[in-house]
């Protein structure tokens, strides 16, 4: 037991000592050969707690580089085949502009402040458009992937922050116009524009809290993905995109401004419009909500990730 036996020694083979000499290697008789195991990740519930949201974040570090090639994986496919291509990032929020300007300057009025109406709104309908389209995208992309899911383990909220990521660059590509129009109308620009990033990025964060809680729904309901841009549509003409905060009656304001989507899309259009800064009290009042909603849906979306590759 235990002892191994040369190959093409005397005693194995048969033949001359100095054809088994010239063999450097043995084989064990009686061990097996061993391998390492695949490592498993075990995936359970998570308890409904902060410390869910941080350990989240931390393993969501590790898959930073998959992140980023399933966003540029999004706008490769999203412009393959297209004529067109990126062009489309610019023309569809032009034509937006192009239909809501001729209504709401030839069929009727909306107060602006004397600011010209296609610069009024395209401020509000870029920051809307990357809303609406990212958490679109992203609610649906949990059941378009569903073979990834169920084939290997990767942090599930990857898939809606890289949809997030692509509109965002979608987004970017759209300012040009942004850019132009404010050269074109004679717009002077002030140090209050910087505001427009932490207004952006709080407005990304309310994007990703909607996606994820609206996703894992998806998973279960698929009603949800169909109902979604019904939703959008009325949720837009609640915001003020086509129209101004001052439309909204003075008692009503307040209640108004508990939707962070309000309150950031008018610090962006004030801040890159009016020149002016964003008033803090309405953006602290959504930085406050949004951040709120961002940890419950990142929580929810981390103890429902247990069960999607089986519901799915």
């Amino acid at each position: 037991m235990g002892s191994s036996t040369e190959i093409g020694s005397p005693t194995a083979a048969g033949k001359n000592p100095a054809t088994a000499a010239s063999v450097p290697f043995a084989v064990p008789s009686s061990e097996p050969c061993r391998h390492d195991p695949r490592p498993i990740k075990i995936i359970r519930p998570p308890s409904f707690s902060i410390a869910t949201f941080v350990a989240g974040f931390v393993v969501l570090t590790h898959y930073a580089d998959l992140l980023y090639e399933l966003s540029l994986f999004r706008l490769t496919v999203r412009y393959k085949q297209s004529l067109l291509g990126w062009a489309w990032a610019v023309l569809q929020p032009l034509a937006l502009m192009s239909v809501y300007t001729v209504i709401f300057t030839r069929v009727t009025k909306i107060a602006t402040g004397g600011t010209p109406y296609p610069i009024f709104l395209l401020s509000a309908l870029l920051p809307w458009t990357f809303f609406s389209s990212s958490v679109i995208n992203a609610v649906c992309g949990m059941t378009a992937y569903s073979n990834l899911i169920t084939k290997m383990y990767f942090p599930r909220e990857i898939i809606p922050f890289s949809y997030l990521s692509a509109a965002f660059a979608d987004f970017c590509i759209a300012c040009v116009i942004l850019a132009w129009l404010i050269v074109h109308y004679d717009v002077a620009l002030s140090w209050n524009i910087l505001y427009a990033f932490p207004v952006m990025l709080l407005l990304m964060a309310f994007a990703a809290a909607v996606a994820l809680f609206f996703s894992a729904f998806q998973v279960r309901f698929r009603d949800i993905g169909l109902a979604m841009p019904v939703l959008l549509q009325v949720w837009m003409f609640t915001t003020p995109v086509v129209y101004s905060l001052q439309s909204v009656p003075a008692r009503f304001r307040r209640l108004y401004l508990l939707d962070p989507v309000a309150g950031l899309i008018e610090s962006f259009r004030s801040v890159v419009v009016y020149r002016t800064h964003p008033d803090f009290t309405v953006l602290t009042y959504s930085a406050v909500i949004t951040l709120g909603c961002f940890v419950v849906g990142y929580v929810y979306f981390k103890a429902a990730e247990a069960t999607m590759a089986d519901i799915l």
